[in-house]
């Protein structure tokens, strides 16, 4: 019998074609319903700070980078109102102070209050130190404050955070990077181990309230020596970050770290960033610091790069992962 025929109406195809072809549709649909590829171990592509179009959102829909549409507003705004950069000079006002000259005005004249009397009349729920009120802290990172802003934009975009996430940082210092998770997250989900007094102080004096923070009560805890035991047993943490930290804690103490925190990490999908190099890892040789990394259930995932939204700056973070439970 002919497959296939032609007539002055085209052309017919017979019974058994049709047969044929309804069971090859069939068993081409039936693979690519009940087969599957296999588990990817990919790394997470690097993201950057400023996002490629509406800029990157939560699981939630909240923004959390800069989009360039952000961008293109405000440079519209700068360019009609005749903005122009000036020179880095004094500028006027009512009382123009340099910091220094705001801080010797707080000693000297022991605040900027005008109550005078008995410290019993002083309505001033939180004094704090002069050297806070000026913000020299902000001084103390070799960068601008600003930065801060772009390490949380970059760690929450790779780790796809939410607000109900849990967050944990080896050294927050005066929350130049902090204040931004503390703000984005929901009550009591940024923990903090922090070793020096002056910056806690910062943190707890000034920071918190300044910026309105306090009732996100963080989990802010003075310690050293990677005691975690604080935070409690049973939070499992979708990132843990530590930010020039590990350039100045011995490397014995660092693997002591990622030990007794491998455990507290949600396997596959919880992040480990550590910034500008590894040199506890890669003092040990490839080999054996992959070992040690497998030992503890955890596996590099690859080199990331994030740029300053605000001036020529780029930081250098690596990745990790737990790859089982």
């Amino acid at each position: 019998m002919a497959l296939l025929s032609s007539s002055s109406k085209g052309v017919v195809v017979s019974l058994p074609v049709l047969l044929l072809t309804g069971a090859a549709f069939s068993a081409v649909l039936f693979f690519f319903l009940f087969s599957s590829p296999p588990p990817c171990n990919c790394p997470v592509p690097p993201t950057t700070a400023v996002g490629g179009g509406g800029g990157y959102r939560s699981g939630t829909g909240e923004r959390i980078s800069t989009s360039t549409k952000d961008i293109e507003w405000v440079k519209k705004q700068i360019e009609g109102n005749g903005l122009h950069m000036a020179d880095n000079v004094l500028r006027k006002g009512i009382n123009p102070r340099t910091r220094q000259q705001q801080l010797q005005d707080l000693v000297q004249f022991k605040g900027i209050s005008h109550y005078e009397g008995e410290p019993t009349n002083n309505h001033t729920a939180l004094p704090c130190p002069g050297e806070l009120l000026v913000e020299q802290h902000h001084s103390n990172y070799g960068e601008p404050w600003a930065g801060g802003r772009d390490v949380f934009e970059f760690l929450a975009e790779s780790a796809h955070l939410t607000p109900n996430a849990q967050v944990l940082e080896i050294g927050c210092g005066t929350l130049r990077v902090g204040l931004h998770f503390i703000r984005y997250l929901n009550p009591e989900h940024f923990h903090c181990l922090e070793r020096d007094e002056l910056s806690l102080m910062a943190a707890f004096r000034y920071e918190l309230p300044s910026q309105g923070l306090l009732h996100k009560r963080p989990l802010i805890v003075r310690g050293e020596d990677m005691d975690f035991s604080k935070f409690g047993s049973g939070t499992m943490y979708d990132l843990i970050y530590a930010s020039a930290v590990f350039l100045h804690i011995p490397d014995k103490l660092v693997w002591v770290g990622l030990e007794r925190l491998a455990a507290k990490l949600k396997p596959q999908e919880g992040r480990i960033f550590v910034s500008h190099n590894i040199k506890f890892c890669s003092r040990l040789g490839g080999e054996e610091c992959t070992k040690r990394l497998n030992d503890l259930g955890i596996e590099y995932i690859g080199k990331f790069t994030h740029d300053s939204l605000l001036f020529n700056h780029y930081e250098i973070w690596f990745g990790f992962r737990r790859f089982s439970a």
